[in-house]
């Protein structure tokens, strides 16, 4: 099950739309731009907004707190590197 982490704390469960993996427009959708995959860990992605800080998104504390190596801003979707194709 794939997650979306939002800046306000909420955490959303989601499925990709077509029940298999995640569209290109489906993640720009979640992070609200363009995406960055970032390695989570040797199963999963986080997928952020590639320009998250130029354009001052908020901070997210949660996701932050998660992937420990950087401060992480804006929505984010951690999901299994299957579901990206």
């Amino acid at each position: 099950m794939a997650k979306i982490y939002k800046t306000t704390g909420e955490v959303v469960e989601v499925e990709p739309k077509n029940g298999k993996d995640f569209k290109l427009e489906e993640l720009q959708e979640i992070v609200h731009g363009y995406i960055e995959l970032v390695n989570f860990s040797s199963t999963k992605y986080m997928v952020v907004n590639e320009e998250g800080h130029l354009l001052g998104l908020p901070l997210n504390l949660s996701a932050t707190r998660l992937y420990n190596k950087d401060v992480i801003v804006g929505d984010v979707l951690i999901c299994n590197k299957s579901q990206i194709k």
